[in-house]
């Protein structure tokens, strides 16, 4: 049995500066395929590592198909190919008569794609929605030897539960104020005009290689 958990602590968002300006979008059922594509290039240790047990392919689809978009959110990285490298699920957890006042972060990052600060990005990005949205405290289950994930929470000030064979991470939110509203709103829409811009760009390269195909044949 684990000792009783410490008082919570206080978010103080810890970003690496390298990576304040990745676009991070929120996603939507559209983007389904994006992520069972993500999820299922995940190799089985990595798998393991994000839901806590050896996933097959049939428990990631179902799991995709699970998503509670309207009521969860989603948020994904995506790379100039506009292929998700990396991707954050919050979701919500309610509580009858008090609605949603507490959620859980789970986040992926491809093997292709770490050492950037992904995993950090997401998850500041992660607070700062749900406290925009009333959220009030934020836990993550993580095995104990899940370090990435783990580093994610202390930086960020979580207050980390050892138990048997995982950890119980918990971290009060801030109440949201102007400011944060702002920069949601901000980050957002930044994050759709680079996604319109790279799909832009996919579309002129594609149209440029059928021409240069047509005029060589």
């Amino acid at each position: 049995m684990s000792a009783a958990p410490a008082a919570p602590a206080t978010v103080r968002p810890s970003v690496p500066r390298r990576d304040a300006g990745v676009p991070i979008r929120t996603l939507g059922p559209d983007d389904r395929g994006a992520i069972v594509a993500h999820l299922l290039a995940l190799d089985p240790r990595d798998r393991y590592l994000r839901f806590g047990f050896a996933a097959q392919d049939e428990h990631i689809r179902r799991y995709v198909e699970s998503i509670r978009f309207g009521i969860d959110d989603v948020f994904g990285i995506f790379n100039r190919r506009l292929h998700l490298i990396a991707m954050a699920h919050l979701a919500y957890m309610v509580t009858p008569g008090r609605g949603s006042d507490a959620a859980e972060f789970g986040v992926s990052v491809s093997r292709h794609a770490r050492g950037r600060g992904y995993g950090h990005r997401l998850f500041a990005r992660a607070m700062l929605h749900a406290r925009n949205h009333g959220v009030r405290r934020l836990y993550i289950h993580a095995l104990s030897e899940n370090a990435p994930m783990l580093h994610i929470a202390r930086a960020a000030g979580a207050t980390v539960v050892q138990q048997a064979g995982g950890s119980e991470c918990h971290l009060e939110l801030p109440p949201a104020d102007f400011d944060s509203h702002v920069a949601e709103l901000l980050q957002e829409e930044v994050a759709r005009a680079d996604y319109g811009l790279k799909a832009l760009r996919r579309v002129w390269h594609r149209a440029v290689h059928g021409l240069v195909r047509l005029f060589k044949g």
